[in-house]
């Protein structure tokens, strides 16, 4: 939703509502990343106005304080960034327990190898492939062996641990993440700047699911 109009954000899901999986929220609070967009009490009036499940991703400083609210509020999924965690263990348990699927995202210069002990507490990893904070960046095709890297690890815990990807996210790098083994496709200029973002939706899913080389 970064790239929509954040003026009438309801309405903006409603245009992709028939087609996107979930909507993807990106909590920034100028501190943890250089932008400021919304928080809290804009994620809860947004929940009652959608039949779409929440993915918030929470680029903040503070995300052992804030996260499980915001899986309190009804987001389906919550993400937050392991540079920022204080206690990325307890906070996975504590967003699993009220409710939403605990995510950890890592920044392009993070390495793979830093979640390794988190992942049994996982269910799911996004890998950056921009730097957070802005959309509308070019895709970062050095971030694919990551993207490997956090699938291999994924699979070798035996459990439906996803895998994500964000930030330049369209038509062309979507199905290169895919066979990479990425599983969950952030896509935010490319479908609000599209005519039809309901279409461009059908058509990222479709160029993903014919590259997709895992189940």
């Amino acid at each position: 939703m970064l790239n929509a109009d954040l003026a009438h954000l309801a309405d903006e899901v409603r245009r992709v509502e028939q087609a996107a999986d979930w909507i993807h929220l990106d909590v920034m609070d100028n501190q943890f990343v250089p932008n400021l967009t919304f928080g809290l009490p804009v994620v809860e009036s947004l929940m009652r106005s959608t039949s779409l499940p929440a993915d918030c991703h929470l680029m903040i400083a503070d995300p052992d304080r804030w996260a499980p609210a915001y899986a309190e509020a009804g987001a389906g999924s919550v993400t937050f960034h392991v540079e920022a965690a204080d206690n990325a263990t307890r906070l996975c348990r504590e967003i699993r327990a009220a409710g939403a699927r605990a995510s950890v995202a890592l920044k392009p210069g993070t390495d793979i190898s830093v979640i390794e002990e988190l992942l049994p507490e996982l269910d799911m990893i996004l890998i950056m492939t921009v730097e957070p904070g802005f959309g509308g960046q070019s895709f970062m095709a050095d971030m694919l062996p990551k993207v490997q890297r956090a699938r291999a690890l994924a699979d070798r815990t035996g459990t439906d641990i996803w895998v994500q990807v964000d930030g330049g996210i369209d038509l062309t790098s979507i199905g290169r993440c895919a066979e990479a083994g990425a599983d969950v496709f952030v896509a935010g200029s490319a479908v609000y700047r599209a005519d039809d973002p309901a279409r461009m939706v059908d058509e990222l899913r479709t160029v993903a699911q014919g590259a997709c080389a895992h189940p």
